[in-house]
């Protein structure tokens, strides 16, 4: 059975800071891209970040450089999203999504959370 399970998300003010994880079983975790990806309230999904197999590559959408980082834990299969200077267009539904293979470079993802939301507002 492939379980993501995100956690971390809640209510913070503009400028604050969540640190976003995702726990995740039933797949080789350090065999797989890692991603997360965000759904704004009435709008469709938004790529945010994706990192290597490895944790040796890190990507992020350019809205978020300087703000967010993604990491990785292999030896507790658990994805992170480290949040900084949030702002209230960051609300939204985020995601984490996994694709088994390491060398993946595409854009959708076999796999697949539930979500954690996250709203930034005064």
């Amino acid at each position: 059975e492939v379980q993501l399970v995100e956690s971390g998300g809640g209510l913070v003010q503009p400028g604050g800071s969540l640190r976003l994880s995702c726990a995740t079983s039933g797949f080789t975790f350090d065999d797989a891209v890692m991603s997360w990806v965000r759904q704004a309230p009435g709008k469709g999904l938004d790529w945010v970040s994706a990192i290597s197999w490895d944790g040796g590559s890190t990507y992020y959408a350019e809205s978020m450089k300087g703000r967010f980082t993604i990491s990785r834990d292999n030896a507790k299969n658990t994805l992170y999203l480290q949040m900084n200077s949030l702002k209230p267009e960051d609300t939204a539904i985020y995601y984490c999504a996994a694709e088994p293979n390491a060398h993946y470079t595409g854009s959708s993802y076999s796999y697949w959370g539930q979500g954690t939301q996250v709203t930034v507002s005064s």
